[in-house]
């Protein structure tokens, strides 16, 4: 290899060095190997990556994709149209395989038709909110996600870009020797069989590989991120909701409502028509305007606020003068010298002084059991306020309060839009699957027809974008683009071919190698990166060994998109990576084992269904 080529594959070795030591972040290493890459080119003799091709990355339509999706998310998420796609289709099942097969299975079905970045993105505020219901590690779904939307791919021809892209390379070639077809020991191409045919030998090692992660999950598969628990000095609420005549949870049980699996809270009681019921069990129904009670912790205090047809008991809320998108919850703590010192909330005209409603109070670990108006307020209380979101730099250094901090996710869900946002959804679905449009194209107007509806606020649209994430994705296609143009990918495919075939493994063997090999390149470089490069090699194999080339190259399929040993192997893992909390050698640990039984299916099956007919 030439010294630009070595250059490039050490400074890959660098940053993935780095990433196994995590003690720098995903961003930061792969940012320093791009820039790293670029001085190479500028102060060796030959080209490395000019700088035009090594920040193409940060133009690339993936990278596009993703950021517009991620502003579709929020708008599911702030009409609370997520919560709704969960209930359906994930439900409450009562352990952790469950769990990952009831989000596996729907996930791989819709990733063999449409784009499976898009799918990941939409699912990972969803997954999160479930694991938190479930009380299960994200860590434990995340990574599924990720890797049954991959397997996913491998359904149809268009199920990744890397399908359509060696369809094509085998289609020229096919119409290159058209006048003598037998020479490649393949028969016509049917439309069906461009459709379909990866399945033939996709969907098995879907399978295969579905149960390989549920089944090994317990050990290969850590928690990076614990179950959301309550702490002994968490600090607890009292908090009163009203359900509203018009709410869908009356008439259900508390059980059905949701209302029991809240971590962290729980129901103290419910006031009917003036009367506390004496007890409060799970078969509970009910009723309009019924007075619900709450102890817990914050953070479960907001979940509750997300469940449509609940609303704060106190009146106050209502007279908050602020507009339903710019409201949010605040804690402030009561300082010793306030005016509000000994007085009680409603004497002290609270809402009218502050412009903002009290929630809650919680004091030194004790329940203020009186309604709000009534509670007589002592310094160092923690108020949980609903108010606006400027509130907090209002009153930051004012000598009313200690401390004033924002709580995070706590804006109001606009439950009124949620079929809005899911008609949106469903509109970008039709257009990625049954229009000619870009994807690109499509996404971007469906985020802009979220903010346009105020689905979602321009402002939350801008802070629901994941920039590290897309930093990451950028770096990534432009390192893979300095393995392509210095030669290191080629030389390093060429070389390995070479050698499995000079130790004579026969058809079946030189498949199997030729799947890792190629899977190893789709962990250096794109899967479309690497499916280009494995072509020319895979069809001359299969001509030297004097059979069909038809099961290398539908193995080639499959193998380019077994993005599983890598986090920066593809968008999905990336967009996983960080939310999960995984360390680098949590993709090899399980990734490892999934990659070689892929390969091991494919090598069984790719010869049944196409078989090695020798070539004249």
């Amino acid at each position: 290899m030439s010294l630009e080529a070595w250059f490039t594959v050490g400074t890959i070795a660098l940053v993935i060095a780095a990433l196994v030591t995590n003690r720098i972040s995903t961003d930061v290493a792969m940012i320093g190997g791009l820039t790293l890459l670029m001085l190479g080119d500028f102060f060796l003799p030959g080209d490395v990556v000019a700088v035009p091709d090594a920040i193409s990355g940060f133009a690339h339509p993936a990278l596009l994709l993703i950021g517009a999706l991620f502003v579709v998310a929020a708008g599911l998420q702030g009409t609370g149209g997520m919560e709704m796609i969960a209930q359906r289709l994930l439900g409450r099942p009562k352990s952790i395989i469950g769990a990952q097969l009831r989000l596996m299975l729907p996930v791989t079905v819709m990733s063999a038709f449409m784009n499976n970045t898009p799918i990941v993105a939409m699912y990972l505020p969803i997954v999160n909110d479930w694991a938190k219901k479930l009380r299960i590690s994200p860590s434990k779904l995340y990574l599924p996600l990720s890797f049954a939307s991959i397997m996913g791919g491998k359904l149809t021809y268009l199920g990744t870009s890397s399908n359509i892209v060696v369809m094509g390379l085998y289609i020229a070639y096919l119409a290159g020797h058209a006048d003598d077809p037998t020479t490649l020991g393949v028969g016509e191409l049917s439309a069906m069989k461009k459709f379909w045919g990866v399945a033939l030998v996709g969907a098995p090692s879907v399978v295969v590989g579905t149960a390989l992660i549920v089944l090994t999950s317990r050990w290969l598969l850590p928690e990076r991120r614990p179950a959301t628990q309550t702490t002994l000095d968490a600090r607890k609420y009292q908090v009163e909701m009203l359900v509203r005549p018009d709410s869908p949870i009356v008439g259900k049980t508390i059980e059905q409502a949701g209302l029991r699996h809240l971590p962290g809270l729980f129901l103290t009681s419910i006031e009917r028509e003036g009367h506390e019921l004496p007890a409060v069990g799970p078969d509970e129904r009910l009723q309009a305007d019924d007075r619900l009670s709450f102890a817990g912790i914050l953070e479960s205090v907001v979940d509750l606020r997300k469940i449509r047809g609940l609303e704060p008991a106190t009146d106050q809320v209502k007279k908050v003068d602020v507009r339903m998108p710019q409201r949010t919850l605040v804690e402030a703590v009561v300082a010793r010298n306030s005016p509000l010192v000994g007085r009680t909330v409603r004497g002290a005209r609270f809402r009218t002084v502050y412009n903002a409603a009290i929630i809650a109070v919680h004091r030194a670990g004790q329940r203020v059991r009186a309604k709000i108006g009534d509670i007589i307020l002592q310094r160092g209380d923690t108020l949980l306020l609903e108010t606006h979101h400027q509130w907090v730099d209002a009153y930051r250094n004012s000598d009313h309060f200690y401390l004033v901090s924002k709580v995070e996710g706590s804006r109001p869900i606009r439950h009124e839009r949620a079929w809005l946002s899911l008609a949106i959804l469903a509109m970008l679905v039709i257009m990625f699957t049954l229009t000619p449009v870009n994807q690109v194209i499509s996404a971007f107007l469906c985020a802009m027809l979220m903010v346009g509806t105020r689905c979602v606020t321009g402002t939350v649209a801008r802070q629901s974008i994941n920039w590290q994430v897309l930093l990451v994705i950028a770096a990534a296609l432009g390192m893979g683009r300095a393995l392509e143009q210095t030669g290191a990918a080629q030389h390093i495919a060429d070389s390995m071919m070479a050698a499995c075939t000079s130790l004579d493994l026969g058809p079946r063997g030189v498949l199997f190698v030729m799947f890792i090999i190629t899977a190893m390149f789709s962990q250096l470089i794109t899967n479309n990166g690497a499916a280009v490069l494995m072509f020319p090699i895979v069809v001359a194999t299969g001509l030297d060994l004097g059979v069909s080339i038809e099961p290398f190259v539908f193995t080639m399929m499959v193998a380019a998109g077994a993005s599983f040993i890598s986090p920066v192997a593809y968008q999905t893992n990336l967009m996983v990576y960080g939310p999960g909390g995984y360390k680098f050698m949590d993709f090899v640990k399980i990734g490892t084992p999934l990659t070689l039984l892929t390969g091991v299916v494919c090598t069984l099956i790719a010869p049944v269904v196409f078989p090695f007919t020798p070539t004249s």
